[in-house]
C-alpha cells in the first residue's frame, strides 16, 4: 500500500515530534521501569529480574508514610489554591469589563521571578525573625517569636500553594469565561438569587476549569522536592526527596526507580479520585 503526498508529508512533519518524544521521553521512562526491577550491589547493577525493591517500598513504614504524605499535601495544596484562585478568575472573568488582558497579565508576574526565590522568599517570611513572628511581636500579640511556622507539612503547604496560584487561575477563568450569560439572565428571570445562581448555574460549568487546575497543581505537586527540602524540615519531607536521596547519596538506583513508578502510581490513582469526586459533585449541582 502506498502513501499519497499528503500522508508522506504528515508523517514527515510527525517524524521529529515522535523521535523527540521516544528519546526524552518513553527512553528515560523505559530505563526507569528497567531499573526497578534491579539490584544494587555497590557500584555494580545486578540486572536480575526481582520484585525486591517494590516489596521494600511497600513494606518499609518509613516509604509509605512518604507516600502518603505527599498525596496529603498535594492535595491540601491543590484544595487551598483552587480555594484562593477561584474568587480572583471570577472577577476577572464577571467583574472586569475593560482591560482583562491587564489583569491577567498581572496575574503572570510571579512567572518573571525564579520559583527558587520565591521559596526563599517564603522561608525568610515565616523564619523564627521573618516577617510574620517579626509583626506579630510588634503587635504584642505573642511574647517570643513561633517556631512552628517553619520546618512543618503546614509551611509546604502555603509556600506551594502561592507558588502554584497563577497555574489555578488561568484555567478557571477560561472555563468561567466560556459560560454563556443568558443562563445567569434566564436563572435570574427565573427567580434565583445571587447565590443559588451561582451554586446551580456558575460552579456546575466551570468545573471543568477546576478540574484542569486540579490536574496542572495535583500532580507535579506530589514530585516537588526542592520546597520540602528548604521549608519542610523532616516533618514535611516529601517522597521526591527521599527518591532524590537513593539516586545520589545512597547511590541505590533501583530502589530510588521502584519508587518513583510506586509514587507515579498512588499518584495516578489519587488524580482519578480526584477528579471522579469532581465529576460527582458537579452532577450533583445540575
Amino acid at each position: 500500500m502506498t502513501l499519497d503526498k499528503n500522508a508522506r508529508l504528515g508523517l514527515l512533519l510527525a517524524t521529529p515530534t515522535t523521535l523527540y518524544v521516544l528519546l526524552l521521553i518513553a527512553a528515560p521512562v523505559g530505563m526507569t521501569i528497567a531499573y526497578s526491577f534491579w539490584t544494587q550491589d555497590f557500584v555494580d547493577v545486578t540486572r536480575d529480574f526481582t520484585w525486591t525493591n517494590y516489596r521494600e517500598v511497600f513494606s518499609d513504614p518509613l516509604y509509605r508514610t512518604l507516600i502518603f504524605r505527599s498525596v496529603r499535601i498535594a492535595a491540601m495544596v491543590t484544595l487551598l489554591t483552587v480555594l484562593l484562585a477561584y474568587p480572583v478568575a471570577y472577577h476577572i472573568a464577571f467583574n472586569v469589563r475593560k482591560n482583562k488582558a491587564m489583569w491577567l497579565f498581572l496575574v503572570t508576574i510571579p512567572f518573571w521571578t525564579s520559583y527558587l526565590l520565591r521559596v526563599f522568599s517564603w522561608k525568610l517570611i515565616l523564619a523564627q525573625n521573618g516577617v510574620v513572628n517579626s509583626t506579630l511581636l510588634w503587635l504584642g500579640v505573642i511574647d517570643t517569636p513561633i517556631d512552628a511556622l517553619l520546618y512543618n507539612s503546614e509551611a509546604v503547604i502555603v509556600t506551594l500553594a502561592h507558588a502554584w496560584a497563577p497555574f489555578a487561575i488561568l484555567p478557571i477563568f477560561v472555563s468561567l469565561e466560556k459560560i454563556d450569560r443568558s443562563f445567569l439572565e434566564a436563572a435570574k428571570d427565573l427567580g434565583e438569587g445571587p447565590v443559588r445562581s451561582f451554586l446551580r448555574v456558575t460552579l456546575p460549568l466551570s468545573i471543568p476549569g477546576i478540574i484542569g487546575a486540579s490536574m496542572i497543581i495535583f500532580i507535579p505537586t506530589v514530585g516537588d522536592y526542592v520546597t520540602p527540602a528548604l521549608v519542610g524540615g523532616s516533618d514535611g519531607a516529601m517522597v521526591a526527596n527521599m527518591i532524590q536521596v537513593q539516586f545520589g547519596k545512597a547511590n541505590n538506583w533501583p530502589l530510588g526507580a521502584a519508587l518513583a513508578l510506586s509514587a507515579v502510581v498512588c499518584v495516578t490513582a489519587a488524580a482519578c479520585c480526584l477528579v471522579l469526586g469532581l465529576k460527582l459533585i458537579e452532577r450533583s449541582l445540575k
